[in-house]
């Protein structure tokens, strides 16, 4: 009996060591497991699969929704009263990306086109692209900030050009034309006599270059070699930096590419991009942590000064020439035209822009700039220029035209890949070593407490069977007695 019970308690000890020790060993290699899980899965490889797909060919949902200030009071304007606008939309579109041209280099970077093609989505949309409002008429009001400085003489006929193809200071047309073009006698005319001179040619649109365009050819790094590195610029159209603006500091071409970024980074660093669109490197900083369907996640938001202008925050005096702080000078980088980019509704900018125009409502949950949604505010400088008649009495301002955000989710096999990834399977893992350690830890204080109970079983078998045996003697004596006394009765009746 004491031989089984050692060999059960041997059994159950070791199995129970073997559960703490396989427990503890997975307390280690978890965050191994999981690390070598994630830069897998973020790495650019070829070989790794769906990871690989995904990256190239995004199937994430992407949508632009699109808000127009439509002008009230146009007439008004033009006679010098402050402008009224109302916001219509949103306008809303899907968004598609596919990388293309894939070139892999030896440095351990690649270069590739990323193609972007919207189509409406009706279904999300507040109105329809048949839409009409009215809006600025950039090409004329643009045009005459542009020639501002020129002779008077040479005004005049500029005007009267305008006049001749019938140019008036603000258009009624309908969402799609305002955004995705429409064809513009002056323009043509302006193409055939100053070729090569204009970024449109066919049609003219706010967003005319976006839909089956591309936003340059971006060098990245693929992170098979350092995974800190991964997704980062290497080049953008074969810069390292860009010429627009005034500064070394600004001209930097900083962070990825705008959709994804090197893992294990501590929530105190900023996460930085770079922008085509923008023509510059944007920053964001961490704001708050937040949670996607269960995923787990960090939201960054853009900081107070990203709009700031040069005397408010001096790294930002290269985007100069600056006005009040809140909003950016674009001409620079588009063909000098006096184009402005802030927040919508000049959220955080000098409330002289706010009050300078009637309909709008700053909002910092509407409008500001996070990492997830990426809302930015088009802007147009206009005012009365001398020999230009169509401009009128203008009164100078930075006059809204648009303001749009672009945002993405996970969702489907997508979704459900990064769930697993990143929720479920560590938290299996992590459930699983310390059921194991528990257990093991089970399987040990029995096999020490098995001897004792062992013993004492045979203990309370022995006490028992010892009683029994005296009960049996006692009863054999009392039967034995009670025959004796019975037959000497017997025998005395017979007698």
């Amino acid at each position: 009996m004491a031989k089984t019970s050692n060999k059960k308690s041997i059994i159950l000890g070791v199995i129970g060591f073997l559960l703490v020790a396989f427990g503890t060993l997975l307390v280690f290699l978890v965050p191994v497991i999981m690390d070598q899980q994630v830069e897998k899965n973020v790495r650019i490889d070829p070989s790794s699969g769906f990871a690989f797909e995904m990256w190239r060919d995004l199937p994430v949902p992407f949508y632009m929704s699109i808000y127009i200030f439509e002008v009230v009071n146009h007439k008004e304007v033009v006679l010098g009263e402050k402008p009224r606008v109302r916001e219509r939309g949103p306008y809303v579109y899907r968004e598609y990306k596919q990388k293309t041209n894939l070139t892999f280099h030896d440095n351990g970077t690649v270069t590739f086109i990323e193609n972007r093609t919207f189509f409406f989505a009706p279904d999300k949309s507040v109105g329809s692209e048949d839409d009409y409002m009215i809006v600025p008429n950039i090409i004329l009001l643009a045009s005459s900030i542009m020639v501002k400085d020129l002779s008077l003489p040479i005004k005049w006929i500029i005007s009267g050009a305008f006049a001749t193809f019938n140019e008036e200071p603000f258009m009624n047309r309908t969402v799609k034309e305002i955004l995705w073009g429409y064809e513009d006698p002056f323009l043509d005319f302006i193409n055939m006599i100053l070729p090569g001179k204009l970024p449109f040619k066919d049609k003219f649109g706010l967003f005319s270059d976006f839909n089956n365009s591309n936003t340059g050819v971006f060098t990245v790094n693929t992170g098979i070699k350092d995974i800190t590195k991964v997704q980062m610029i290497d080049t953008w159209n074969g810069l390292t930096e860009v010429d627009f603006w005034h500064s070394n500091q600004t001209n930097m071409i900083n962070g990825t590419a705008g959709q994804m970024w090197p893992p294990f980074r501590k929530p105190s660093e900023p996460l930085q991009f770079y922008s085509p669109d923008a023509c510059r490197s944007l920053t964001f900083v961490y704001k708050e942590e937040s949670e996607f369907r269960g995923i787990p996640t960090y939201r960054y938001s853009a900081p107070d000064y990203l709009f700031a202008n040069g005397t408010d925050y001096p790294p930002n005096a290269g985007f100069c020439p600056c006005l009040a702080s809140g909003v950016q000078n674009m001409s620079s980088c588009r063909f000098n035209a006096p184009l402005f980019l802030s927040f919508p509704h000049f959220y955080n900018a000098d409330p002289g822009f706010v009050e300078a125009v009637d309909g709008l409502h700053p909002n910092g949950e509407l409008h500001s700039l996070f990492l997830d949604l990426h809302p930015m505010q088009l802007s147009l400088f206009t005012k009365a220029i001398s020999g230009i008649s169509q401009t009128g009495s203008i009164a100078p301002v930075i006059l809204p035209v648009l303001w749009f955000g672009e945002s993405g989710y996970l969702d489907g096999a997508v979704y459900t890949t990064y769930y697993n990834t990143l929720v479920l399977f560590p938290t299996i893992l992590d459930y699983l070593q310390y059921v194991l350690i528990a257990l093991g830890l089970g399987f040990i204080l029995i096999a020490l407490l098995l001897p004792f109970v062992q013993r004492d079983n045979c203990f309370l078998f022995w006490s028992s069977n010892k009683k029994l045996d005296e009960s049996q003697d006692i009863n054999k004596a009392q039967t034995e007695k009670l025959t004796a006394s019975n037959g000497t009765v017997l025998m005395e009746a017979r007698l």
